[in-house]
């Protein structure tokens, strides 16, 4: 299984404090079978530049690379595949760099919004931002968004194909597992992420959550998850269930 998104590289962000901490979740997601992790600290706009945020980026990555290394766990660890969580920014689908900050080699853009009822221009920029340049927009743990935004936002975003990312927890928490199956089969959740920060209250769950889920779940699920790793800068090819 794939982990579209995680908070798992060391001294960063609001994720792993350090190396031991990100070695620890990579041995989780190894251990639940996670075979490729997105590694997605968050990007602030108005705290950051896309220049300066990679060059950190970078260095956490080496680092914890040098350490898997050292501890010859590199074979057994899930592939990490870099990027970052971008918060939403007026003037967004303009800026020519934030290109820079899409997963590995994909033209995936993890998108994180403010959590309250977003405007008709933000809908229209989130539309502007999909496809240009090569960017597929992936919504960060769309879940958590569900109760500010009428039918007509997530139709508009869904027709268009923007790819909607769910938490694990919105899976295993009893109180929305329904709900989240319920919108995993009608295609309006297409992968899944853990999120993960810590190894205590916010670790890596992603085995929990497939535990959940049947066998066509998962064969949706498989097939979104390699769909958008294929997704390329200059082409795409036939889009996932759902999309």
């Amino acid at each position: 299984m794939i982990d579209f998104h995680s908070h798992v590289l060391p001294g960063i962000d609001d994720g792993s404090r350090d190396t031991d901490e990100s070695l620890e979740l990579l041995r989780l997601c190894s251990e639940q079978g996670v075979t490729k992790i997105a590694a997605t600290p968050h990007f602030y706009p108005n705290d950051d530049t896309p220049e300066r945020f990679l060059r950190r980026r970078d260095e956490a990555a080496l680092r914890l690379k040098e350490r898997l290394g050292d501890e010859q766990l590199a074979d057994a660890a899930p592939e990490i595949i870099l990027g970052a969580e971008v918060y939403y920014f007026a003037g967004i689908s303009t800026n020519d760099s934030v290109g820079t900050l899409r997963l590995g080699d994909t033209g995936i853009l993890l998108l994180e919004m403010p959590f309250a009822k977003w405007s008709s221009s933000m809908v229209s920029e989130i539309l502007d931002l999909h496809g240009k340049n090569g960017i597929t927009v992936m919504m960060a743990h769309i879940e958590r968004y569900l109760h500010y935004q009428g039918d007509d936002v997530w139709e508009a975003l869904l027709k268009r194909g923007v790819i909607m990312q769910s938490n694990a927890e919105f899976f295993t928490d009893w109180k929305t597992k329904r709900r989240a199956l319920k919108m995993l089969r009608t295609g309006r959740i297409h992968v899944l992420g853990s999120d993960c920060h810590n190894v205590k209250d916010r670790t890596e769950n992603m085995g929990k959550a497939y535990e959940l889920l049947n066998g066509r779940d998962k064969e949706l699920l498989h097939d979104n998850e390699e769909y958008i790793i294929r997704i390329g800068v200059k082409e795409r090819t036939a889009e996932p269930a759902g999309v």
